[in-house]
């Protein structure tokens, strides 16, 4: 376990006791854990500016699968791109749309270029990318 150091923090009042609010409601159990989670984001956040930061990235997509070859696309646009195309899932909305979410990993760089390319595929509804930077390394 990481050494843990002990800060200390001024807040005006009414900001810490919106602070608490927000806490509870989203059930943290002390501040120090929400205040962790929050320089973690904020980190991860910072890294999002470095194109060769690691990240992964959820890639939504809403397709009609009877569109003109638009399921047999994302599988070609996953196979052309196996260091980054990590995992897949499919599942059916109706009798028309799928939601296709795709997981990408490796470089900021990469995976933003890679997600475009997926997203911009003609035939697709909706999409939408959701990248987190990391803090390993990738090997791509």
């Amino acid at each position: 376990m990481n050494q843990v150091e002990r800060i200390g923090v001024s807040l005006d009042k009414k900001l810490l006791s919106k602070f608490d609010d927000l806490i509870t409601k989203q059930g943290y159990q002390s501040r120090s854990e929400a205040i962790r989670d929050l320089i973690r984001q904020q980190l991860s956040s910072e890294r999002l500016s470095n194109p060769k930061a690691s990240a992964v990235a959820a890639v939504f997509l809403v397709y009609d699968h009877h569109a003109t070859m638009v399921p047999q696309k994302l599988i070609d646009l996953q196979h052309s791109h196996l260091l980054q195309a990590i995992s897949s899932l499919h599942v059916h909305l109706d009798e028309h749309d799928c939601l296709e979410v795709i997981i990408l990993r490796g470089r900021i760089g990469q995976i933003n270029k890679v997600a475009e390319n997926i997203v911009s595929t003609k035939g697709v509804k909706l999409g939408r990318i959701n990248i987190v930077a990391t803090e390993y390394e990738s090997a791509s």
